[in-house]
């Protein structure tokens, strides 16, 4: 693997970890920039190419547990989180009830996602319909949030976010901004829309990389193991500094300076495609 080909992996990686969590799409951005710059699919191959935006999500995943470990362990009992209130604490139930809807719905079209909305042109419409999405959160929300820890949301709001998250299996409309306008729009204040939306993201955003390697195994080869490496390491790094830049962020800014940064790139984006 030639040095080139290496930094061309760590733009992605760095792609991916910047663009992951906050509201933006990183598989849009990813598509974007590998479709209409990069071309990794001229020496990995389509199927490979595909296989590598998934693996690098898995560093981006990765940089979620270290952030998170505590919350996290304690969903499965194996760390206690301090001033819980036994009956009404966070637990793993609501991470279940809402990552279920998209689970269930991804599966069903998962074949139809990777093959008709893989393309740059149907990203620009989901940049749009995203950023929309989060304006009206912004300012058509309650204008006071009931919902100010996790400990406070209830299965009804945890599914209820769920069925919004579904409209991020449209490439380009971004899990985080859709998770987190489902949970302001359901009365939670941006951080802990955002905190339900990282640590909801662990095992869905697992899941789906997991089943998508091992769909894709014959695809890949120990020559462009290197590639891997460096896409995941960089997936990482880049994803632990957005993440704890993004929480100190989200509640001062809230969710219109990335909506209309979505809005500014369609409108260049559809220039460069449509024009």
């Amino acid at each position: 693997m030639e040095l080139f080909e290496l930094l061309k992996a760590l733009i992605l990686g760095f792609v991916e970890g910047m663009t992951e969590f906050a509201p933006v799409s990183s598989t849009g951005h990813l598509i974007i920039v590998d479709d209409m710059w990069l071309k990794t699919t001229e020496f990995l191959g389509d199927r490979s190419a595909f296989t590598f935006k998934i693996v690098i999500q898995l560093g981006s995943i990765l940089a979620v547990v270290i952030v998170f470990w505590k919350r996290l362990f304690s969903l499965v009992g194996l760390h206690k989180i301090d001033g819980q209130q036994a009956n009404k604490s966070f637990n793993l139930l609501h991470v279940i009830v809402g990552m279920l809807p998209a689970v269930i719905i991804g599966f069903v079209l998962k074949d139809f996602i990777d093959e008709e909305l893989s393309g740059v042109q149907t990203v620009i419409f989901a940049l749009v319909a995203g950023s929309i999405l989060m304006i009206i959160a912004d300012k058509f929300g309650p204008k006071k949030s009931w919902v100010n820890t996790l400990d406070q949301i209830t299965y009804r709001q945890a599914f209820a976010v769920g069925l919004v998250q579904c409209l991020s299996l449209w490439p380009g409309f971004s899990r985080s901004g859709a998770t987190i306008s489902g949970g302001v729009l359901f009365g939670m204040n941006h951080k802990t829309a955002a905190d339900f939306t990282f640590i909801m993201a662990v095992p869905i955003m697992a899941g789906a990389s997991l089943v998508s390697v091992l769909k894709n195994w014959e695809h890949l080869s120990m020559d462009d193991l290197s590639f891997y490496i460096v896409g995941f390491v960089g997936a990482f790094v880049f994803s632990l500094i957005s993440i704890r830049f993004f929480l100190k962020l989200i509640s001062r800014i809230k969710l219109m300076p990335f909506a209309i940064y979505r809005l500014v790139l369609a409108a260049v984006l559809a220039v460069i495609v449509f024009l």
